[in-house]
C-alpha cells in the first residue's frame, strides 16, 4: 500500500480514485477522464489489390488524464503544477487507483513520465479543512491497467 494513503481513505464521499505519484498517495477524486490509448494507422493500398488496403502502424498515442472533483490533505498536487508553470518540469510516474465501497482496491491504471499542464480551482468553502481542486489535467507517456484480484 502507499505511503499516506490512511489520510485519503477518510475524506469519505464520491472520491473513490486516489491519485499516486512516485508512490505518495496525493489525492482523492470523483471522476477521471483520457484513460485511453489508440494506435494511428495509416493505409498502405498495394498494387493489383483493389479491395482493400493494409495498415501500417504509425504510433501508439495517449490523450491528457483529467482528474476532476479532487480533494487533498497536502499541497503535493498544486507544487508539481506550479512548478511546471515555471518551467521546472518535473516528469512523474503514478497510478490511478479504484477502491470498491469495502475500501478494497480493485484496480489501478499506471501512468508514466507524467506532469501537469493545467490547473482549474474550486469553489471556496470555509466550512471544508481540506484543499479542494476542481481538475488537473496531465500529459504522460503511456497508460497501463492492473487488475487486483
Amino acid at each position: 500500500m502507499a505511503k499516506n494513503s490512511s489520510k485519503l481513505h477518510n475524506v469519505g464521499g464520491n472520491f473513490r480514485f486516489l491519485v499516486e505519484l512516485d508512490g505518495l498517495i496525493v489525492g482523492g477524486f470523483s471522476e477521471v477522464t483520457g484513460m485511453k490509448s489508440e494506435i494511428e494507422v495509416k493505409p498502405y493500398w498495394e498494387g493489383g489489390l483493389n479491395t482493400h488496403p493494409h495498415y501500417m502502424v504509425q504510433h501508439t498515442k495517449y490523450p491528457n488524464i483529467v482528474l476532476k472533483r479532487g480533494i487533498s490533505n497536502a499541497s503535493e498536487l498544486w507544487d508539481w503544477y506550479n512548478n511546471a508553470a515555471q518551467g521546472k518540469i518535473s516528469r512523474k510516474n503514478g497510478s490511478i487507483l479504484l477502491y470498491n465501497v469495502e475500501g478494497k482496491e480493485m484496480c489501478r491504471w499506471e501512468f508514466t513520465s507524467a506532469f501537469p499542464v493545467k490547473w482549474n480551482g474550486p469553489d471556496l468553502n470555509a466550512g471544508s479543512a481540506n484543499v479542494a481542486i476542481e481538475s488537473i489535467e496531465l500529459v504522460h507517456a503511456g497508460l497501463k491497467t492492473i487488475f487486483k484480484k
